[in-house]
């Protein structure tokens, strides 16, 4: 099974809208399923629509089971500690920049212990080529 190895899906979802998931699949390549809760921004027509025209499976969590989704759980105390809390956003446009300049130090410069210091970007790169050098 194949994901989306950018964590911070459900930012995108909710602020930036199918725009940026077909930017993710542009970038990050097509996965065979998206995980995600039952929060309201993931049991959306349009979300559903989308998943079915790009031929994309939804899996939705159990209700009431947040640990069934432990990492994306992880990722939003951290947002939410580090970003969401700390600031106060005066529009949407606002809202973006900050929210779009913590996404990418989170991703790109961030080291994370669970990718062997790596930032989830440079992890990606490195899984890439390792990948590419296993198949020939």
């Amino acid at each position: 099974m194949s994901v989306f190895p950018c964590q911070p899906l459900i930012l995108t979802v909710h602020l930036f809208g199918e725009r940026s998931l077909q930017r993710l699949l542009e970038t990050r390549g097509k996965p065979e399923v998206i995980q995600v809760d039952n929060g309201s921004e993931f049991t959306s027509r349009a979300l559903d629509e989308w998943a079915h025209r790009n031929q994309i499976k939804l899996h939705f969590i159990e209700p009431g089971k947040p640990t069934q989704n432990g990492v994306i759980e992880s990722f939003n105390g951290k947002m939410r500690d580090e970003c969401l809390n700390l600031e106060w956003f005066i529009d949407l446009h606002h809202a973006r920049d900050i929210i779009e300049n913590w996404r990418n130090d989170y991703n790109t410069l961030r080291p994370h212990s669970s990718l062997n210091n790596l930032p989830p970007a440079t992890w990606a790169l490195n899984q890439a080529e390792i990948l590419a050098l296993q198949m020939g």
